[in-house]
């Protein structure tokens, strides 16, 4: 059919106008979509935020201070008092900085129009060397850096055996910003690819009604019925991905504080 024939071209149009494109100068010196949508984002986080403690109280009245109240709660218990144990408090400001701002980029991302500042590994690269930094200035802070550095091999461990697992461990400690950053965008990007390629094909097959509506062109269109449907499911698929990863990575930032500063690390 013609709109088979055509969906090769507009898969490969639409890969592009997921590249950095830039929207104010060039692309090495300006602004690009992503970048536009990153500020749009951080412009929301910090308005939600402000709102909120505008209108934070003992009991929260409300739909939007209960929905605020619900997350905060989840991110101090889920993510700071279970794993982190009793120094939650001291990191709960970070933990709730990037999961808040990654959850709002993610969702903006999923308006239509819209792309996400997590949809590029820059800024997922940016994410994960912030957290990285953290979490290691949090163990050199904790142990010292000789003892930061020693507690990456586990005591008790006889020489050579310690040194092969000291830099088992230190490699396993260079690659943790690589994959935070990898996993977030590579399912941020591949989301977004997906609900546009069904979106494609919904109107390459509704495309004739739109010019000659006849007999034909309504059979023809019947396949845009089954795309739709299943876009809308990729949609709200796609919604809970945006918050199941804001959730995962800030949970894995716990974890490696939690790692830090256990004693015996």
């Amino acid at each position: 059919m013609e709109a088979f024939d055509k969906l090769p071209a507009e898969i490969n149009h639409l890969v592009a106008e997921f590249s950095s494109i830039p929207v104010i100068g060039t692309l090495t010196l300006g602004l690009t979509q992503y970048t536009f949508w990153l500020l749009i984002s951080a412009v929301l986080t910090l308005v939600v935020v402000f709102a909120y403690s505008k209108r934070a109280a003992l009991v929260p009245h409300g739909i939007f201070p209960n929905i605020m109240e619900t997350a905060i709660n989840f991110v101090s218990r889920d993510m700071g008092q279970q794993i982190i144990g009793p120094t939650w408090r001291e990191h709960f400001p970070f933990l709730a900085s990037i999961f808040f701002f990654i959850l709002i980029n993610n969702l903006v991302g999923v308006i239509p129009g819209m792309k996400p500042g997590t949809g590029t590994i820059s800024t997922t690269a940016a994410l994960a060397l912030v957290s990285f930094v953290y979490f290691v200035a949090v163990g050199i802070k904790r142990h010292g850096f000789v003892g930061y550095a020693k507690s990456l091999a586990p005591s008790g461990v006889m020489f050579p055996l310690n040194l092969l697992i000291w830099f088992i461990e230190l490699i396993s400690l260079i690659l943790r910003p690589i994959t935070l950053a990898v996993r977030l965008f590579c399912n941020m990007f591949a989301g977004h690819i997906v609900m546009g390629s069904f979106a494609l094909m919904v109107s390459l097959f509704a495309e004739p009604l739109l010019h000659e509506l006849t007999a034909s062109g309504v059979l023809g269109a019947l396949p845009a019925v089954g795309f739709a449907a299943i876009l809308l499911v990729i949609y709200a698929i796609e919604i809970f991905v945006a918050c199941v990863q804001a959730y995962v990575f800030t949970v894995l930032v716990s974890v490696y504080i939690q790692g830090v500063e256990a004693e015996g690390h």
